[in-house]
């Protein structure tokens, strides 16, 4: 799948770009920023509905694979969790208390995580869904996931195809229209602030951490090679 020599040395010059850091937001898009995120986790709204209904895909995907002990990191408003069946405990990494602090769902959740530092246990499942292009360090988070991860676990990713036309075009059509209307502000503006990994730098740090065993991209109504919203990862330690 991959040329090792060219990966290593685009791998090297990645690794240059971390830690990021993130633009720095004006006045009126601090003011609306709280509000907007968790309207926008929570699917309120018709535009942020049809943006969690194509986000399901990749629920959908990570959720085929059952295991006993399960982290999500970046578990947001808890939206994932009633996709799984069968674990015995699950735990997540999610900063922004108030995104489920009042989610019945929590009851479901053995340890909760403001960071992946904090976690001590080992995991034979490892998952993330729209978290991975947030991360202003990813490769040192990539690090303690391969800590974290039993020696026959499985770590999967899924993530918006940020860098390519197929994902700018989904939220244009959708969660951007609504944040306009709202707003009178642009959503590329908030894009650009939260999305600070593109898909081929996270497919490149994985790569070279992990081997990947899966790759899929989210189906598009046209076949058009590369136009999807959504990508999905499986990993297995090397």
């Amino acid at each position: 799948m991959f040329d090792q020599n060219n990966e290593k040395s685009k791998y090297e010059d990645i690794l240059k770009r971390y830690p990021k850091k993130r633009i720095i937001l004006n006045e009126k898009y601090k003011k609306i920023y709280k509000d907007h995120y968790i309207s926008n986790r929570g699917g309120r709204g018709i535009f942020n509905f049809f943006s969690q209904k194509m986000e399901s895909w990749m629920h959908k995907k990570v959720s085929k694979i059952q295991a006993k002990n399960i982290l999500e990191l970046g578990a947001g408003n808890l939206n994932h969790i009633k996709y799984e069946s069968n674990y015995l405990n699950y735990d997540i990494v999610e900063p922004f208390k108030d995104l489920y602090e009042k989610n019945p769902n929590k009851t479901f959740l053995r340890n909760i995580y403001s960071s992946l530092s904090e976690a001590n246990c080992k995991y034979n499942k490892i998952i993330s869904i729209a978290t991975f292009e947030h991360l202003t360090n990813l490769p040192a988070e990539i690090q303690s996931c391969k800590k974290l991860l039993e020696k026959d676990g499985v770590l999967q990713v899924a993530i918006p195809c940020e860098g390519e036309f197929g994902f700018k075009l989904g939220w244009m059509i959708t969660t951007g229209i609504a944040f306009r209307l709202k707003h009178n502000l642009k959503y590329s503006k908030l894009i650009e602030y939260e999305h600070v990994n593109t898909i081929d730098e996270i497919l490149t740090i994985l790569n070279n951490n992990f081997k990947i065993t899966k790759f899929e991209r989210s189906p598009f109504l046209l076949p058009v090679k590369n136009f999807s919203f959504y990508a999905y990862f499986e990993c297995k330690l090397s």
